[in-house]
């Protein structure tokens, strides 16, 4: 009985955090046409939970640990949907695990094959709240999307572990001459494509490639493609490594930026990020002199958080031919 009303108390303080924040949001980001946002992540330590918005629809996710009752998640979502008025088939709730220990994070969880277009300024996305834990759209990167957009014009565009191409689209609608879009994921490469149609993007000069991160730079490397601006964002851990090699991002990253500076024209850029909550940059691994972090411009108001950062970004600027190491 305790440890249910520690549970109905802990729902009202949560909705009534959301509703508050919701009231505070709500109107502002309407002004800047973005339909999706987060309402709370953690905030109250002992309520492990995190909440979006996506135009009526709500995705209420559970920070996975030992302890978790299965009845915890349904009633914090309740409690939620009450409070904003979202009708119980808007609500979706989703377990998040947070290592390579607690399992795959990109299996699907449900088969309902619904994609809803979302607006993030004048560009839309589709999102599928229901299928994955991830919905399609990563909205804390939506300022570093700005910042592509606003650098991109006339330039080559490459972006990898890709994803559904929300960077992709900014780079096109802001100009570039050209774009490739790298993901292992069959998923995926059909998100971008089903994106870039949706915004009237599609052109031959923005192509997409199903391949292995590692494996693409190995040959992109052999036949000598550049670009001017990179994005780099890739998983903390995967396993989906085509010769069932695990990708560490703690240890990997080195020899996953140094192959993309390869591929760098002179005076160029790379963006750089991660969501690994103990991840430490050593610059020395690098063949870059121009290493800065923009974590702080990079993260949105609503992603602001007390108990962690939604993510680490830096900028990494190639003033010449990058060095081979050996």
């Amino acid at each position: 009985m305790e440890t249910n009303k520690k549970d109905q108390a802990q729902s009202q303080m949560l909705a009534n955090r959301v509703k508050k924040r919701f009231k505070h949001l709500y109107k502002r980001f309407t002004k800047q046409n973005l339909q999706v946002f987060r309402l709370y992540d953690w905030d109250i330590p002992e309520i492990r939970a995190v909440v979006d918005w996506y135009a009526g629809h709500l995705v209420v996710g559970e920070y996975a640990r030992k302890q978790s009752k299965p009845e915890w998640l349904p009633l914090m979502g309740q409690a939620v949907a009450l409070a904003l008025d979202v009708p119980q088939e808007n609500l979706h709730l989703k377990i998040r695990k947070a290592g390579i220990k607690d399992g795959a994070r990109y299996q699907r969880i449900n088969t309902k094959n619904k994609k809803i277009p979302m607006w993030e300024r004048d560009l839309q996305f589709l999102v599928n709240p229901s299928d994955y834990v991830d919905t399609g759209l990563f909205s804390d990167h939506r300022n570093t999307r700005m910042m592509v957009r606003q650098m991109v014009q006339g330039k080559d565009f490459l972006n990898l572990y890709c994803y559904t191409g929300a960077f992709t689209c900014y780079a096109a609608k802001g100009g570039a001459v050209s774009t490739l879009s790298v993901d292992r994921s069959e998923t995926a490469i059909a998100w971008v494509k089903e994106n870039m149609a949706l915004n009237k993007l599609s052109a031959p000069c923005h192509t997409q490639v199903r391949m292995d991160t590692f494996d693409f730079l190995k040959k992109a490397v052999r036949l000598k493609h550049r670009y001017d601006l990179a994005v780099v964002d890739p998983p903390s851990y995967s396993t989906t490594r085509m010769d069932n090699k695990h990708f560490d991002i703690a240890g990997d990253y080195p020899f996953l930026l140094n192959q993309v500076f390869k591929l760098m024209r002179p005076g160029s850029t790379v963006f750089f990020s991660t969501n690994h909550q103990n991840f430490s940059l050593a610059e020395n691994k690098l063949d870059a002199d121009d290493i800065q972090e923009i974590t702080r411009e990079t993260i949105p108001e609503d992603y602001v958080s007390p108990q962690k950062k939604i993510h680490r970004c830096w900028r990494i600027h190639i003033d010449g031919e990058t060095p081979v190491r050996t």
